[in-house]
């Protein structure tokens, strides 16, 4: 297959924010080798394929069977008897059409693996690891192992000696301004107080445009002690010259040196375990030894040990006890390591989920030297899937039954794959995490059966970006929605499953389709959501049903996995404030100083000008209250938006700025450069100039704000002439005009720039609190004057043509969008001296774009599993389920038990979120409840006397004595002055209760209008 240097951004797009253009070009030259196609091998082959290596080779010499199906995805019943490498090559091969995927189906030897940079186990024998291991070591070939048996797994890797980790974490080196530096010994560097440096002992930094103490733009990477959040120590500073104002300082990432040990030593070195479950340490070094035995087992039994055989177990312990002789484990977890034996069979989907993403990210770190990689054995279980209780177990009832269940049979038995079948669960979201969910679903067989069903929503249609991670579709289903292909790929990999596809977003509005019969008739629900608020909606949707909730998420290598029990756990709960990551107004108005400032103000200038303005246009044409409604926004808010619409109306000619031809859109896109490069800051240097100094007598232009420039336009500089033509293109389409073909160099000659003088009556805020107040003060009468002349001049415009806004849409190269945002901004950084960001970086900021990777995805997927199985369970210890959260480029895991619900005190009496008021408005049959019988109904059941009640932020009842016969439905629709919809069959009330006036949370009222 022909390859070329050149990254295909729009395929490998979320996933170059992760690892970036060096590290992918890196990859694009490494050949890997995958031995084992079961579902292990194949989840590793399909991460790596997705992440865009040169070449992988997968290698299987054994035929598919039954118990294959159980986890891989790849292969089909017709595929039985076949051998396993080549029946799983076309969906690998069509995964992604840049990486070149071919099959091997004889043995492994020397001659093979010395061909390719990276060789990854699995499903292999010890003597295999170590003697390939050892080749592999000496040859400088990166050598993997995994492997997982039932409910256990591990994960060992060798990148020889003196491998290179030249980006450890992947994380934006800082860059920082400084308020401040002392001249002393140590000098101390205080950095601008609105942001952390975020810095460690060790890190090494270099400076860049300090005024004053200029020694330190000269000198090489220095490394810092840190000193607090906003201050760190450098070098001796005594000698310089005194520090005046400004500077940047930017971290410097170190490369890093490993050495690792081969296979064969790294066995008997238990410091080389990474631990990940910290109340799992003695178990994971019995997992170590534990494998090792199951491997003499094997060579000696010639099978794996039969499920749930005590015997065989017995046998493996012993095996372990022995090995310890020599290891000298302190605690050998004995039930684990008996669970280990019964389950070793399996071969579970989640299981191998979670480890061929972990696999996956280890095989990019190999080839690319990106993140730090894995030092050298990782083991982790989920034995808590097991019943708590240890259960009747028969022998009988964990043997095949010659299905594709086969391999989950054996470990929890046909009486729970029965269970796995008639669940009904309810997926909203079919994006990345949703993908993998679904594909993990089909092979558990989760509502495979008569009775069971699976509901997926995802209101997204398939663009070209999400190939590389979402790995059900394919080219030819661009464009489709998101849940229907992706229902249709997972009934192709299992044909029992019972799946319906919707396309509509969770929200209040889909809620007579999401009704409370739906809820109720659900086993539970998982959440791969993209975003916090519908993740709150959902969670909340949850607790009102008492339905369980799986959630994950990703950020790049980073990923998090909750499991919300009703009555056991908290739930997800409301959204955290994001304040503290907003940028105030200010700075994006007059003192930008990082490229997210301007990045930011070039979005909001494109919001402004290309959307919300032609909005406000449309709608004063088609509403005759557009004007008396923003009135009474205020007369500051009003005076901007009618000057925009008069303004937009108007022709150039009488003073406007609509344009009758493309020479009017070059003109306008031109003279806004001109206002917004050159005379917004002429006028602010007006009113601050570069010499001016505070009240208290310190520079006026230090710390953050960053003293400006005004730019002079040259038609030969690339940026100025990138602005000119997409603004012109973007203003031409809202007024749907053509770009002419005409050669803009030439319109442009012909425009006239009017002149400008700074106006001394302007006043530039310095802060938000300072704008806001300025804000909510009367207008002047100028002001009002103004107010009135446009509701005079708008009233002739009404016969106007409507406008076209524009939706910011990031991914298509050809609309401009990112032309303008990019251009836009780095004219505004390079008004402030802020080094410009490139187009890949500008479109991740001002696209808010969430950066991912396919192996993280896999592995958060298969622990969201993992807790599924547990709730299927029916486990009822909190101590048996897991939150996870993990860091894949440096090996990071903390794997918790999730908190239990907060408790409340209503009357001396304990609460929780789960506990509520259930009332039926209606019972038997009977009249509805009138709001009297609620409140006698409520102090009946529960001793508590309610004084007020309300319904959202409406007030039902405060001692209203006339509304105590009304029926509760009534009372809502009267204070509302809305219907209750029919689909509505639950209203949630808030009471406050005589007995306990002050407490801030009480129990809800779910008042059932059934």
């Amino acid at each position: 297959m022909a390859r070329t240097n050149e990254i295909d951004e729009g395929f490998y797009s979320r996933q170059l924010y992760v690892l970036g253009h060096e590290a992918m070009h890196r990859m694009g030259t490494a050949e890997v080798l995958i031995a084992g196609m079961k579902g292990l091998g194949v989840e590793i082959a399909k991460n790596v394929i997705l992440s865009g290596v040169k070449s992988v080779t997968v290698q299987d010499e054994g035929r598919a069977e039954w118990s294959d199906l159980s986890s891989q995805f790849f292969l089909k019943e017709a595929d039985l008897g076949q051998n396993r490498a080549t029946g799983s090559l076309p969906q690998l091969s069509a995964l992604n059409p840049h990486v070149l995927v071919s099959a091997h189906t004889g043995p492994l030897n020397e001659d093979l693996l010395q061909k390719y940079q990276v060789v990854v186990f699995t499903d292999s024998s010890l003597d295999d690891q170590k003697r390939f291991g050892d080749f592999c070591h000496t040859r400088g070939i990166k050598f993997i192992v995994t492997d997982t048996k039932g409910l256990c797994g591990q994960l060992f890797c060798d990148f020889g000696e003196g491998f290179e980790v030249l980006d450890q974490d992947g994380e934006m080196p800082a860059s920082l301004m400084i308020d401040r530096i002392t001249k002393d010994n140590p000098g101390v560097v205080i950095c601008a107080d609105d942001q952390k440096h975020g810095l460690f002992d060790g890190s090494k930094v270099i400076f860049s445009e300090v005024q004053g103490m200029t020694e330190l733009n000269s000198i090489g990477p220095v490394e810092i002690k840190v000193c607090g959040q906003h201050s760190f120590s450098i070098s001796d500073t005594s000698s310089f010259s005194e520090y005046e104002r400004g500077g940047v300082v930017t971290e410097v990432k170190q490369p890093l040196v490993l050495n690792f040990k081969p296979l064969s030593e790294a066995l008997n070195d238990h410091q080389l375990l990474i631990m990940n479950d910290y109340g799992k340490i003695a178990r994971h070094n019995t997992l170590h030894l534990a494998f090792q035995a199951l491997h003499g087992f094997v060579k000696k039994e010639q099978r794996l040990p039969q499920s749930w055989s005590q015997s065989d177990a017995d046998l493996l312990l012993n095996m372990v006890k022995e090995l310890n002789l020599v290891a000298k484990l302190e605690e050998v977890d004995e039930a684990a390591l008996r669970s280990f034996c019964f389950t070793a069979r399996g071969d579970l989907a989640p299981m191998n989920a979670f480890f061929g993403g972990l696999a996956a990210q280890e095989v990019i770190k190999a080839c690319s030297g990106k993140f730090t990689p894995l030092q050298q054995w990782l083991y982790f279980d989920a034995l808590e899937c097991l019943p708590e209780d240890g259960g009747c177990l028969k022998e009988s009832l964990f043997s095949p039954k010659g299905t594709r269940y086969d391999a989950q049979i054996v470990v929890f038995g046909s009486e729970f794959q029965q269970k796995l079948l008639r669940q009904k669960y309810f997926l909203v979201g079919a994006g990345a995490i949703g993908c993998e969910l679904l594909k993990n679903f089909a092979l558990i067989g989760l509502g495979a059966g008569d009775e069971g069903h699976i509901t997926v929503t995802d209101m997204d249609f398939i663009e070209r970006s999400n190939l590389n991670r979402q790995f059900l579709f394919r080219s030819k289903d661009i464009g489709e929605p998101k849940s229907e292909v992706a229902a249709k790929a997972v009934a192709e990999m299992n044909p029992q499953i019972k799946i319906t596809a919707h396309q509509n977003r969770l929200d209040p509005d889909s809620e007579g389709l999401y009704d409370y019969s739906f809820f109720m008739g659900l086993d539970g629900v998982a959440a791969a959501l993209d975003n916090v608020e519908a993740r709150v909606y959902l969670d909340k949707r949850c607790v009102q049903h008492q339905k369980p909730m799986l959630e994950g998420g990703t950020l790049g290598s980073k990923g998090h996995t909750l499991v919300v029990v009703p009555h056991l756990t908290e739930s997800y709960g409301p959204a955290k404030s994001s304040s503290g990551n907003t940028i105030p107004l200010c700075t994006l108005k007059n003192f930008p100083h990082r490229i997210e400032h301007t990045l930011q103000w070039a979005r909001d200038q494109f919001e402004g000008l290309f959307k919300q303005t032609p909005e406000n246009v449309n709608l004063f044409l088609r509403d005759p209250k557009f004007i008396e409604r923003t009135l009474t926004h205020g007369d500051a808010e009003a005076l901007e938006i009618l000057e925009g619409v008069w303004s937009s109306l108007q022709e150039m000619e009488a003073g406007g700025q609509h344009p009758k031809s493309w020479e009017d859109c070059v003109s306008w896109a031109r003279c806004k450069w001109e206002t917004l490069y050159h005379n917004d800051i002429c006028q602010l240097l007006h009113c601050f100039p570069p010499g001016e100094l505070t009240t208290s007598g310190l520079p006026f232009w230090s710390g953050s704000k960053r003293c400006p420039h005004p730019l002079t336009f040259d038609p030969n500089n690339a940026t100025h002439m990138e602005y000119v033509m997409a603004a012109a293109n973007l203003y031409g389409q809202i007024y749907g005009i053509r770009r002419d073909s005409a050669a803009i160099r030439r319109t442009l000659e012909e425009v006239q720039v009017p002149p400008f003088s700074p106006k001394s009556s302007i006043k530039i805020h310095l802060t938000d609190k300072e704008m806001e107040e300025d804000r909510k003060k009367d207008s002047d009468d100028a002001d009002k004057a103004r107010l009135e002349e446009l509701k005079g001049k708008l009233s002739l415009l009404k016969s106007s043509a409507q406008m076209y806004p524009i939706d910011f849409e990031k991914d298509d190269d050809s609309n401009f969008h990112m032309d303008y945002i990019v251009a836009a901004s780095n004219l505004r950084a390079e008004n402030y001296d802020i080094p410009a960001a490139d187009r890949h970086q500008s479109k991740r900021i001002a696209g808010r774009i969430i950066p991912a990777i396919a192996t993280t995805t896999a592995a958060v997927a298969g622990l969201m599993c993992l807790e599924l199985l547990k709730l299927i369970q029916g486990q009822k210890n909190i101590g048996s389920y897991r939150t996870a959260y993990l860091n894949l480029a440096v090996q990071y895991f903390v794997l918790s038990q999730p908190c239990r619900p907060q408790s409340f005190e209503v009357a001396g009496k304990t609460y929780t979120l789960w506990d509520d008021f259930l009332v039926e408005g209606r019972r038997c049959n009977q009249q509805e409840m009138t709001l009297a019988d609620l409140i006698q109904h409520v102090k009946e059941t529960h001793g508590l006397t309610i004084c007020s009640l309300f319904y959202g932020p409406a007030i039902l009842y405060n001692g209203h004595e006339d509304r105590l016969k009304m029926s509760v439905s009534d009372l809502v629709k009267m204070v509302t002055k809305a219907e209750v919809p029919p689909h509505k069959k639950m209203l949630d009330l808030i009471p406050s209760f005589e007995e306990d006036e002050d407490s801030e949370s009480v129990p809800t009222i779910r008042y059932m209008l059934l």
